[in-house]
């Protein structure tokens, strides 16, 4: 990782420049680039994956692989440039809108003007983007039915929106009842100047806000998706894309295909080249098989492979010139079921929780993942990128190999002298299944039995996790997740709003519940702070407040590593999907 101070930011106001000027960058480690040559059109990307896209609706998108299907199909108010420079990649540009606006006087509200030429492929033909498919874009956040994760960012600063959530919220979740809600209601904080002007209105000043609209979440709606429940299969069927690829062939678990999109206009966009004709995705293989694929020719690019440890050692020694990592602020952790009655409440005790912190061997895990150039121990819950981490560790253990000792003298302490057993799901794909063993291996030696349970990879967040009966009726008591901040550069508010607070409205991501009212309220001045020590120092605060509590067990900090077939040229990392940017590769084949 690398800190850097960017010379140009594209946003004015104190704010604003300190959450762009002063971050911790992501930053890209390249074993070998391609050379610049001539772009080629033409010609079908072959995309390898292993597991099913999550969401086509990006309201309600949760997984970092799905911005690689969002970002051929979809535009945004902003997104950033696919580049190998750390600096351009997490520079947030106008794409929708013409530029990245400043804010008014007193930083509370932002215009943006929308692109001529920026168009939906309707049923009826092209049709120019417009103010009032931003502010239904944003007004679907809430919808009852299926709402986003990242709503909270959005009622907690655009003026008004609470309430429009609130009056959402008591709406029927059917497709007639929540149009006419929408189409009836508006969002106070949110005013269509004319058909290609639109202005938000702010609560308080939030220099992050710029990179909120980048998000998913924010992207625009057409009139026309009113008609179908969100994410249904009738969604699918008549998606309506504004990218330069829209699905045409879609097979749960098996492929998803994207063609070119004709209303597109290339004039319009300046972050996609769209030289290939067509995207061919295909899931259900395995990280081994994916890999030689690329390596035979027979596939381009991957969706969600993470290269096995062994097949990463031998591409590094033998120097391959088409591998590359990526640093994008991302961590892995378990998180810690408090709010089932398993065990007698035990994972409600704090010196339980303590316990499974320091039993972890975190430099194991490290190994396993392919060591320290892949991964590294984590002890909080903001990763290095992101403005706020900082090198701390409130439950130390030589070399980070954990201290089952530790953790045997505080289950003792809590009343469990013989130890404690606990449920832990894992998804069932690549080296996971060798990290869950890895944890139940370190538990073990600490008196903690880990009964391991597979779960698809697919369905591990989708219908595992994010499903509330399973947390309060204790199908897990620990669980090994990741999450990856939501934009890039200035992201603490990304890691910690939507995982560590709750204010009376369940969040996807926070499965317990968790909240420390101290920490929210100090993350609130780290997000008004004036400089960026200042927000730096804030933000190190929440972290350990937050592991005091010791909602969650850090694991380990990890790279992204980047493979690709011999035929791709051009690869250029997209901060959002931590992946290759398939809308701007061409093929030499």
């Amino acid at each position: 990782m690398s800190q850097f101070k960017m010379k140009t930011c594209g946003l004015s106001g104190t704010i604003a420049r300190t959450l762009l000027c002063g971050v911790a960058a992501a930053a890209t480690l390249s074993i070998g680039l391609d050379a610049n040559a001539a772009p080629q059109k033409g010609g079908t990307l072959k995309v390898v994956g292993t597991a099913d896209i999550d969401r086509f609706d990006p309201t309600s998108a949760g997984l970092v692989t799905t911005n690689n299907f969002l970002r051929p199909t979809q535009r945004t108010l902003i997104s950033y440039d696919s580049s190998t420079d750390e600096t351009v990649r997490i520079t947030p540009v106008g794409d929708l809108a013409t530029e990245v606006p400043q804010p008014s006087a007193d930083g509370l509200s932002y215009t943006f003007t929308i692109r001529d030429g920026a168009t939906w492929n309707t049923p009826d033909g092209a049709r120019q983007i417009s103010s009032e498919d931003v502010e239904r874009g944003i007004k679907r956040m809430c919808n009852p039915a299926l709402g986003s994760f990242a709503l909270t960012y959005y009622t907690s600063l655009i003026e008004g929106m609470d309430s429009f959530c609130e009056g959402f919220s008591k709406v029927d979740p059917t497709v007639d009842a929540m149009k006419a809600y929408i189409q009836e209601n508006d969002i106070s904080g949110i005013t269509e100047e004319d058909d290609k002007t639109v202005t938000f209105k702010l609560k308080e000043e939030a220099g992050d806000f710029i990179y909120m609209l980048s998000l998913p979440s924010a992207t625009p709606a057409p009139v026309e998706v009113l008609d179908y429940m969100p994410d249904s299969p009738d969604y699918r069927d008549n998606y309506i894309a504004s990218g330069p690829y829209t699905p045409t062939d879609y097979v749960p678990d098996s492929k998803l295909v994207l063609e070119r999109n004709p209303s597109w206009n290339a004039e319009s966009d300046p972050l996609r080249a769209a030289y290939v004709d067509k995207i061919d995705i295909t899931f259900g293989l395995q990280a081994d098989a994916a890999i030689q694929q690329l390596q035979a020719g027979d596939a381009d690019v991957v969706w969600d492979i993470i290269i096995p440890p062994a097949i990463l050692q031998m591409l590094t020694m033998t120097g391959d010139e088409k591998l590359s990592t990526m640093g994008v602020g991302r961590t892995s952790f378990i998180f810690i079921n408090t709010v089932s009655g398993n065990n007698d409440g035990a994972l409600k005790d704090l010196k339980v929780r303590q316990a499974l912190n320091y039993a972890v061997d975190r430099a194991a895990i490290v190994q396993q993942m392919g060591g320290p150039a892949v991964a590294a121990p984590q002890h909080g819950i903001f990763g290095p990128g992101v403005l706020g981490y900082h090198d701390f560790d409130l439950y130390p253990s030589e070399e980070s190999k954990g201290d089952p000792e530790k953790a045997k003298a505080l289950l003792a302490e809590a009343g469990y002298p013989d130890g404690i057993t606990l449920k832990m799901p894992y998804r069932n794909s690549g080296i996971l299944p060798a990290v869950a063993q890895t944890v139940q291996a370190a538990m073990a030696k600490a008196g903690i039995t880990l009964e391991l349970t597979p779960v698809a990879p697919a369905d591990y967040y989708s219908k595992f996790m994010t499903n509330q009966r399973n947390t309060e009726e204790g199908t897990w008591d620990i669980a090994p997740v990741g999450w990856s901040p939501d934009w890039v550069g200035g992201a603490a508010r990304s890691v910690f709003q939507p995982q560590f607070t709750y204010d009376g409205n369940h969040q996807t991501y926070n499965y317990t519940d968790y909240n420390n009212a101290d920490a929210t309220a100090l993350a609130k001045k780290a997000i008004n702070a004036t400089t960026p020590e200042e927000t730096a120092k804030l933000w190190g605060e929440v972290d350990e407040m937050v592991m005091k509590d010791a909602p969650v067990v850090p694991m380990v900090s990890e790279n992204i590593v980047l493979y690709h077939g011999e035929a791709v040229q051009n690869f250029q990392p997209y901060a959002l999907s931590a992946q290759g940017d398939y809308t701007n590769v061409w093929l030499d084949r």
